[in-house]
């Protein structure tokens, strides 16, 4: 790696991480400020806090580092270009485009890095967040115990569960209904199911107590049943996910969490669509450098104020065209991956346009 390189990295990262510092502590004082009624009416301790903002900080460095990356790309070249080094590389013969190149390598590591820690890092702190809110802030009793369960686990069957003991693995008040068919619903048979306990060993409900109605014309029959393998797909971990949030749920847990949901039937298309944008939101890293750098490289009258309107004007056309085409597209056949990725591509060109601009 040439010296230059070196030094145009080390500009770049050193903003890149003051960046981060800086808005992070600025979420966190005005977030503190705000609920600081809220932990002092539940006497939650320093440790408390202190371990309720170390698992909030994911969460905010997830929204903020793009932000962060374009605020870098327009200090560290603006600061480069006032200085006129930016003049003396090009005197040099060194390009735009070359100066841009280690700062892309930099980016580009920030978005597959920022990828794995959105998808696996953020909700694992946010279960921990909410499971803080839960113990010490009042929020909610926790799930130890989950009452009034009802989904439907295929298009013709449907489920409820009075009452689910997480800890012991046991469910009570199980009712399950299968019907004949979509079209031309018609109640075929139904199980009342006393208790059920989940058996880790064979992946199956071992249910005792149950009571079978078959209907058939004008008759219904009943059978008891003293024990039997419930014909209930979910697992234990399942079950639980149908009370945790999306936020709390991994990219692979979500996207298991929605084929569960459109096997139950039900319409999902938004919220694939949504995991899709989550999926291309971290390479919007790429995007705001290539359109930060460009800026940033070419001094005008406003100076750096300039620089940093124009970026941020972009950046929220960004974030409008994003949900604009989100909306739009839920209620389109087009694939959830064009729609999620459909913001990036537009605003590619555009990165690519402003770079042409002031390409030299």
């Amino acid at each position: 790696m040439r010296t230059l390189d070196r030094y145009v990295i080390w500009q770049f990262v050193t903003s890149f991480l003051f960046a981060l510092l800086a808005l992070t502590s600025i979420f966190v004082i005005v977030d503190l400020i705000d609920g600081l009624d809220q932990f002092l009416d539940n006497k939650a301790s320093v440790e408390v806090i202190a371990r309720y903002y170390v698992a909030f900080v994911p969460e905010i460095l997830e929204l903020i580092t793009p932000i962060a990356l374009m605020l870098s790309g327009l200090f560290a070249i603006g600061r480069l270009s006032n200085l006129n080094e930016i003049t003396a590389m090009k005197s040099g013969g060194i390009s735009t485009s070359r100066i841009l190149v280690p700062i892309l390598m930099v980016s580009l590591l920030v978005s597959v890095g920022q990828l794995y820690f959105n998808g696996w890092i953020v909700p694992k702190a946010a279960a921990e967040r909410r499971d803080l809110e839960r113990r010490y802030l009042g929020t909610s009793m926790g799930l130890s115990i989950m009452s009034d369960l009802a989904f439907r686990q295929t298009p013709t069957m449907n489920v409820g569960i009075d009452r689910y003991d997480v800890d012991a693995r046991i469910a009570s008040g199980v009712a399950i209904e299968e019907f004949g068919s979509v079209h031309s619903p018609r109640l075929a048979w139904r199980l009342d199911v006393e208790s059920m306990r989940w058996d880790s060993a064979r992946s199956r409900w071992a249910g005792r107590g149950a009571v079978r109605r078959v209907f058939e014309a004008d008759t219904v029959r009943i059978v008891q049943i003293d024990s039997l393998d419930v014909p209930f797909d979910m697992r234990h971990d399942q079950i639980l996910r149908l009370q945790q949030s999306t936020d709390e749920m991994t990219f692979p847990e979500l996207a298991e969490y929605l084929e569960m949901l459109r096997k139950g039937g039900k319409q999902t298309r938004v919220a694939e669509i949504d995991l899709a944008g989550q999926w291309a939101f971290p390479f919007v890293n790429l995007i705001v450098v290539m359109i930060s750098v460009p800026f940033a490289s070419v001094r005008r009258r406003g100076g750096m104020a300039a620089n940093i309107t124009a970026a941020l004007v972009i950046a929220v056309s960004y974030i409008a065209f994003t949900k604009i085409s989100q909306a739009v597209g839920a209620s389109s056949d087009f694939p959830p991956a064009v729609i999620a990725w459909s913001a990036n591509v537009c605003f590619s060109i555009i990165a690519l346009v402003i770079f042409l601009r002031y390409h030299s």
